[in-house]
């Protein structure tokens, strides 16, 4: 045991000596493939000054006096700190467009799926995408009015460049373009060093969960217990814990099987749940259910999991016979505005994908 501890405390100094950081996705300190940490660098060698701030608080600290915000997506924060957050700075860089963020800083724009790994060409005047040339695409959008779109696929576009007041707010997708791993394909590198460095001061916020400002819900019973009241349930706890050791040497082990037991994916799923419930929003949720459901069809019937939306909703209405209006207002137009209108799409969206594998895969007739 102490050899395993010393060793393990080996290893650990060893990757802390390395600089490993690996962290979330689209994180500037992370050395990961999702990381973004070769842009940061790219960045600093242009010399740009780059500030990662990881709390809200200090991220409007550091917006004071004009700035570039790169914003990933941050379901913990209410609109109205989003708001706050995007009108401090000169120019917004939304690394992941979500329904809720796309409506709060360019009204009108909607997600309008994915265009997978195909390589798009700028089609538009915007100075910077036509230097940078094809990049990756990623997510599809859909411009509104006042708003400029670049890189076309189908009906939409993977680069959003509005105006919210005085504020320029540009939207793509950061993953598919800006990532560690997709940096160096096509023009990715040139579009990212002219989007995100527009300006001599960039503010990359990393949101978290403690940074959230949504407290909607009522007072705990912890709250509202006298404080005597945790230490007398863990006494008890500890008690039960010694009884349930002093009988179960008795019987034998507890568990049967053999260990480690999994742990069901359903778990993680209803926590993720939970959170878009508690961030009041049912587009993001209704967004991971069609981002599923398009590569679960994509799969039955015969196409590349990478294959646009477009073409998903074509072959599934020529499947099943249907009108494209209807499969495709399932599968991407219709947003939801409440919980119950998320239940509804999503039932909806579980009925399709259930017609489209009895089409596919019919019961054999045993007669």
């Amino acid at each position: 045991m102490v050899a395993a501890a010393v060793a393990l405390a080996l290893v650990g100094t060893v990757l802390a000596g390395d600089g490993w950081a690996e962290r979330d996705a689209l994180d500037p300190e992370s050395a990961g493939p999702a990381g973004t940490r070769a842009l940061a660098r790219l960045l600093v060698d242009q010399g740009i000054d780059v500030r990662v701030t990881r709390d809200r608080a200090s991220a409007l600290a550091e917006l004071d006096g004009g700035a570039t915000l790169v914003l990933p997506d941050a379901p913990a924060l209410s609109d109205e700190a989003i708001t706050e957050l995007a009108s401090a700075a000169d120019e917004v860089v939304m690394l992941e467009p979500r329904s809720r963020t796309l409506r709060l800083l360019l009204p009108g724009a909607q997600l309008a799926g994915s265009a997978g790994t195909d390589e798009l060409a700028p089609a538009c005047d915007l100075a910077v995408a036509e230097r940078a040339g094809g990049v990756v695409g990623g997510s599809l959008m859909t411009p509104g009015d006042g708003v400029t779109g670049c890189y076309p696929s189908g009906d939409g576009f993977a680069l959003l460049v509005g105006e919210t007041g005085p504020t320029t707010v540009t939207s793509l997708d950061g993953r598919a373009m800006f990532a560690n791993d997709v940096l160096a394909e096509a023009g990715n590198a040139a579009l990212a060093l002219g989007i995100v460095g527009a300006h001599p001061r960039v503010v990359w916020y990393v949101p978290s969960l403690a940074d959230s400002d949504v407290s909607t819900a009522a007072p705990t019973l912890g709250e509202l217990t006298p404080r005597w009241v945790t230490p007398a349930l863990v006494l008890l706890l500890l008690a039960a814990v010694a009884a349930g050791f002093w009988r179960g040497r008795r019987f034998g082990p507890l568990v049967v099987e053999n260990l480690p037991v999994m742990v069901r994916a359903s778990e993680t799923t209803a926590g993720r749940a939970r959170l878009y419930a508690r961030a009041h929003d049912p587009g993001h949720a209704l967004d991971q259910l069609r981002l599923g459901a398009l590569e679960r069809l994509a799969r039955t019937l015969g196409l590349a999991v990478t294959a646009r939306p477009d073409t998903v909703v074509d072959a599934v209405a020529a499947r099943l016979g249907s009108d494209r209006a209807s499969v495709r207002s399932i599968l991407i137009d219709t947003i939801p505005r409440s919980d119950s209108d998320l239940v509804e799409s999503a039932a909806r969206l579980r009925d399709l994908e259930a017609r489209v594998h009895a089409a596919v895969r019919p019961e054999r007739n045993t007669r």
